[in-house]
């Protein structure tokens, strides 16, 4: 059993350090929000704290599942002052890698453990303790946080050193940002052509088309119905970063960078809080 510390508690990270107590470990956690918490405590058995120090002290591993780089830095000034050496601090939030590396490095002096490890399979894998990790650091630290992480992952993979498990998560963005457009511009041809959308799909999902999204999201998709998974406003946030460390790093993301502007016509259809399938509503209104 280890002591752990879990500092966020939205979608994602709510069930996230649910299993971790679930799976017999010792957690404390914070949110900004402390309702969140104290809802938490009551519902899993564990400890909520009214601060970040307190949530990490004495802690062996600190968990942190939070919105963007600002709110990264935000929690990890108090949580690195307070964490004991050797205490490895590892980060669920999608950030910058260039922040992933500079946490690396002030861990490091203070003799710290440092992790960057984004998820993917959206709120519907972290319920289920099924998400894929892709994680940045040293192997000695990885190797201190894999099991732990295993309690609500299905896989998990050292991509490198530090940086390297967000830029994963990047191309990760980069390849579902181009499935989702593809998907709904088909679904949208579909209706126009006269087409039984639903029969489209089993005529077509078991062949090279086939993806996660058109398993998942094609039937919500032609009702109209967003309200599945990861929210726009997010999926903005992850292709700004990306977009960024492309102009960084010289690669050319025509297409994640034309989806990026479609998903900006979402938010201003009032689809802010929609989930990324919703790249079709646009399609019918413009």
């Amino acid at each position: 059993m280890a002591k752990c510390a879990f500092i966020g508690l939205g979608v994602m990270g709510y069930p996230m350090a649910g299993f971790l107590q679930q799976n017999g470990h010792d957690v404390r956690v914070w949110n900004r929000t402390g309702e969140k918490a104290t809802g938490w405590a009551k519902q899993y058995g564990g400890v909520a704290w009214d601060t970040i120090v307190g949530a990490v002290a004495d802690c062996d591993f600190v968990f942190a599942c939070v919105g963007d780089d600002p709110d990264v830095r935000a929690i990890a000034g108090p949580a690195f002052e307070a964490m004991k050496a050797g205490a490895v601090f590892v980060d669920h939030t999608t950030a910058s890698a260039a922040l992933a590396r500079e946490l690396a490095i002030e861990a490091d002096i203070r003799k710290l453990g440092f992790i960057d490890a984004p998820v993917s399979g959206g709120q519907a894998g972290a319920e289920a303790g099924q998400l894929s990790i892709m994680c940045g650091g040293e192997r000695e630290d990885f190797a201190k946080a894999e099991p732990i992480m295993n309690c609500y992952a299905k896989a998990i993979t050292l991509m490198g050193e530090a940086g390297a498990g967000q830029l994963t998560k990047m191309v990760n963005q980069i390849c579902i940002a181009g499935v989702v457009e593809g998907l709904a511009e088909g679904l949208h041809f579909a209706k126009r052509a006269g087409l039984n959308g639903e029969k489209v799909i089993e005529a077509i999902s078991k062949g090279a088309a086939q993806s996660w999204q058109m398993e998942n999201r094609y039937k919500t998709m032609l009702r109209g119905q967003f309200d599945f998974g990861f929210a726009v406003d997010w999926m903005r946030k992850d292709l700004r970063i990306t977009l960024e460390e492309a102009r960084t790093n010289g690669a050319r993301l025509p297409v994640a960078a034309l989806v990026d502007q479609f998903y900006a016509d979402v938010q201003a259809m009032g689809g802010k809080r929609w989930d990324t399938s919703s790249l079709i509503a646009r399609l019918e209104k413009y």
